[in-house]
């Protein structure tokens, strides 16, 4: 796990952010290019190499599930394509709404606030769930615990697309 490894860190789902910070810092002054503007072209380019993982490994890890996203796919585990069964019936029950309101009917207005108000607490529910499977998983490393991880961060994705629709489509009609 490139990035793990770039900050040496123990791969893990949980992380302290003030010591990930601390990481960053210390490996981001030893690897600056401008350290290396007066050594060859090979150290500089190493330089340059190292910055930009390290840049991109405390975007990443930095968030929590972005991180989760990135330790999954390193260990083999994608995202679903399909929505999640459970959402079928209110994600339809959304775009009617939807619809109504771009056809102009305000009296959808009212439903698709509580959706939206439904699906931000839907997500809360989900990143306090993730905190807690991450810690399980960090102390177990049972890999069933993995897949419930991957259900839960497709379901999260699916909810803030929904979230993202809608504030798109309230806000388009303020």
């Amino acid at each position: 796990m490139r990035f793990y490894e770039a900050l040496d860190l123990v791969p893990s789902l949980a992380l302290d952010s003030d010591d990930l910070k601390r990481r960053f810092y210390e490996r981001s002054r030893q690897w600056h290019p401008d350290r290396f503007s007066q050594a060859g072209k090979e150290a500089q380019e190493t330089a340059l190499q190292r910055s930009a993982v390290l840049n991109d490994a405390f975007r990443t890890l930095r968030d929590p599930v972005k991180r989760a996203e990135y330790f999954l796919e390193e260990n083999g585990i994608v995202a679903a394509k399909a929505p999640p069964p459970e959402l079928l019936e209110e994600v339809f029950e959304l775009n009617m709404a939807l619809e109504e309101l771009r056809d102009g009917d305000e009296s959808a207005r009212p439903r698709l606030m509580d959706a939206q108000k439904r699906f931000l607490e839907m997500r809360k529910e989900i990143d306090e769930g993730l905190d807690e499977l991450f810690g399980a998983y960090d102390d177990s490393k049972n890999p069933p615990l993995l897949s419930e991880i991957r259900r839960a961060l497709d379901r999260r994705r699916y909810v803030s697309n929904l979230v993202s629709e809608v504030q798109k489509e309230l806000s388009r009609r303020n």
